[in-house]
């Protein structure tokens, strides 16, 4: 071969490897722009999309996060920001806008920090003020909404838009106000309002008057009336307000009512909380703002006595696109009961107006949300579908409603009860007096109260919560149906014992049950409209119901390695995840594979009264073997009461070899206030006579335990 007949540099095999990796680099560097190369992020108060269409709608386009901007366009002096899971944050942003527009002056805005580009804070107009109503989630965690705010934050090297370094206190230019709302039935109290104090604080910023603080856990209200009065003092001071020359000026409707006459009805909204779920067009992604209409495939109550009802229901997701893990959460839209529903209607007047359509929009140009819910809608919507009737009347509130009744007498009433906190208490919220039954109490004769603005009731009420309950299955097992455990609250006040007050998402699950099964029940329980929106959740002749539902993803998660042990805690329907972890377990041993040491502590009152699957429970340890446990403490069958953390106790050497020295995991499920308190000391104390640690030690051990991941709680207050 002479030298002109060498082999090419480049043959055609390198030709199409370097054309290849030209393409990935350009696909690569371009991901952001392209519809599949998009980082799913968190939705609404549901979490992660739980399901995608192989093509969706066009993107909508982009909020204007500039909040500065925002302020300066609609001359506001004061912005609201609020962090919220459940709507109860947003609710107290709401009521800082309006009482500080009303009774001062100011010029107020309320807006999400999901909507805003928080780095922006360093650049806040010095003349202005800015409020952070901030939630707090579980333990310690953010709100789904305020997440990116928190992670910014709180991160070692916070960047805010001008480029000045944390050090160097970039926010010497901001005023602001905190309330942190949380429950103190969890370990770490109001974690996230008190962090984004400290951190402003930090950076350079000047609170103005105290922190305030809510106790969700039975204070809420009182916590935050008892302490805006001193924080309005704090804020007229540095706004140069004179209090004494402030009076409360005329009330401006903060919602437009209409009643339409002419109107498309494809696109009134009976209960539908999107324009997708009304549309229902070809994509379809389940979250919080358009649940999926799972029908019920099976479901039977769980108790084995008629005093008290725990309902285990079976929904079918086939189809659908949702996926879930064991662990998960699983969302369920509750609906006002009738009766609740007839009631406020005629102590309102609107009964023979119950279904005509209207537009509720707001009458305040600069709100960054121009509608309160779903519109156009009917009135008997609004209060079974939108509105969260069955709450107790605040005390605020109350006090509002008094300007508005008709009677001298029933206005003496209601100004008492706003004032006095202790007869508030003992008539309305010992009682759980909502605003249907407390408006009936003061009504002149029976007669409706129209004189009350339907647009101040719609401002005053929380907006209906969708509710969460443990998945109690697995994916392995049942990967297109959702299984649910859930402990129907009935009750009986101790200053209102003729009443029976029913909780509302675990009632409605109870009587769709009895629909299915063709049970009867008192005509005192609550009763539901079961169509649903345009009569899509009832199939009579098929006998089918459907509940309306997404699924929220946790970090509450078995060990990625099957072989690694686990030990449960979880009484009563705190055992809902647990059956799911069991039965992956059970399911994982039966196809194979090595699964490690699976330890349930369950407990209940009596074993033949409320023990939860017991037959299962039997079936499933007896396939896991030696390799599993179940371990029961039934609190009411012996003289001295035996709870989880007593069994824990009792095998506490075994229990500490699969955690310290087998790299086990640990699980509580069930109530925050005191089983989950209990167990964490319990195992303080194992930690302390199996480990031979002091007592600070054992308690960092278990600290650790838990920023390890290995130490996993999923419990309510």
């Amino acid at each position: 071969m002479s030298e002109y007949d060498e082999e090419p540099l480049i043959d055609t095999i390198d030709l199409v490897i370097l054309f290849i990796l030209a393409v990935c680099s350009v696909l690569y560097f371009a991901r952001g722009s392209l519809p599949f190369g998009k980082k799913q992020t968190p939705t609404g108060i549901g979490g992660p999309s739980t399901s995608a269409a192989k093509t969706g709608p066009p993107a909508k386009k982009k909020k204007n996060r500039d909040f500065v901007q925002r302020m300066r366009e609609m001359d506001k002096n004061v912005i609201i920001f609020y962090g919220s899971q459940t709507g109860t944050a947003e609710d107290y942003a709401s009521r800082l806008a309006k009482e500080g527009t009303q009774r001062f002056g100011l010029r107020t805005m309320t807006v999400d920090v999901e909507d805003c580009d928080m780095t922006l804070l360093d650049v806040f107009p010095s003349d202005c003020i800015a409020f952070f109503c901030m939630a707090t989630y579980g333990e310690g965690e953010p709100t789904d909404d305020a997440v990116e705010f928190w992670e910014m934050i709180t991160s070692e090297n916070p960047e805010f838009s001008t480029g000045v370094a944390a050090e160097e206190k970039p926010l010497q230019s901001l005023r602001y106000v905190v309330f942190a709302l949380g429950n103190s039935t969890y370990e770490i109290f109001n974690a996230v309002g008190r962090t984004v104090d400290d951190k402003l604080t930090e950076f350079g910023a000047r609170r103005i008057g105290n922190r305030g603080e809510g106790d969700d856990d039975g204070s809420l209200e009182e916590d935050f009336l008892g302490w805006k009065e001193d924080m309005w003092k704090a804020v007229c001071d540095v706004m140069g307000i004179d209090q004494n020359a402030i009076h409360a000026s005329a009330r401006v409707p903060a919602y437009k009512i209409t009643e339409l006459e002419s109107f498309d009805p494809e696109k009134v909204y009976y209960g539908e909380h999107s324009e997708q779920a009304l549309m229902a067009n070809g994509y379809q992604t389940y979250d919080a703002k358009n649940p999926y209409a799972a029908p019920i495939h099976n479901s039977r109550e769980l108790f084995k006595i008629q005093e008290r009802n725990c309902v285990h229901l079976e929904m079918d997701i086939t189809g659908s696109g949702i996926t879930y893990q064991s662990g998960d959460h699983c969302a369920i839209w509750p609906i006002n009961p009738e009766q609740d529903v007839y009631r406020i209607l005629h102590v309102l007047g609107l009964w023979e107006k119950r279904d005509t359509v209207i537009m509720v929009e707001s009458t305040d140009p600069s709100a960054t949300k121009k509608y309160p819910f779903p519109v156009p809608t009917t009135y008997a919507t609004i209060f079974r579908n939108y509105l969260d009737i069955h709450t107790t009347t605040s005390r605020q509130f109350i006090g509002t409603l008094a300007q508005y009744v008709p009677t001298e007498e029933a206005r003496a009433k209601l100004t008492s009860l706003g004032e006095d906190k202790e007869a508030y208490r003992v008539q309305v919220a010992d009682a759980h007096l909502t605003l249907g039954e407390l408006l009936e109490h003061i009504s002149p004769g029976g007669k409706p109260l129209d004189t009350i603005p339907l647009d101040l009731i719609i401002e005053s009420l929380p907006r209906l919560q969708l509710r969460y309950y443990s998945i109690s299955s697995s994916p392995k097992a049942t990967p297109n149906s959702i299984h649910l455990t859930a402990t129907v609250l009935s009750y009986n006040p101790p200053t209102a014992p003729h009443k029976t007050v029913y909780g509302l998402a675990t009632n409605y699950l109870l009587q769709v049950h009895r629909k299915l099964r063709n049970i009867q029940h008192p005509e005192t329980a609550p009763f539901y409209l079961y169509s649903g929106p345009r009569n899509k959740f009832h199939d009579e002749s098929n006998n089918i119901i459907r509940l309306a539902l997404h699924v929220r993803r946790t970090n509450f998660k078995l060990p990625s390695n099957p072989k690694t042990p686990i030990v449960m805690v979880g009484p009563g329907t705190g055992v809902a995840p647990f059956r799911g972890f069991v039965i992956e377990r059970t399911y994982l041993k039966s196809e194979g594979v090595d699964v490690g040491d699976t330890v349930l502590f369950y407990g209940c009152r009596r074993r033949n009264e409320d023990f939860l699957y017991e037959e299962e429970f039997e079936e499933y340890f007896k396939i896991l073997g030696d390799k599993g446990k179940l371990i029961t403490a039934f609190s009411r069958e012996r003289e001295h009461k035996v709870y989880v953390q007593h069994r824990l106790r009792e095998q506490k050497e075994y229990i500490w070899d699969l955690l310290r020295n087998r790299g086990g995991y640990f699980y509580v499920c069930g109530d925050a206030k005191n089983m989950a308190r209990d167990v964490n000391s319990c195992l303080i104390q194992i930690a302390q006579e199996c480990g031979g640690m002091d007592s600070g030690s054992a308690t960092n051990y278990v600290k650790d335990l838990r920023n390890q991941n290995k130490y996993q709680e999923d419990v309510w207050s």
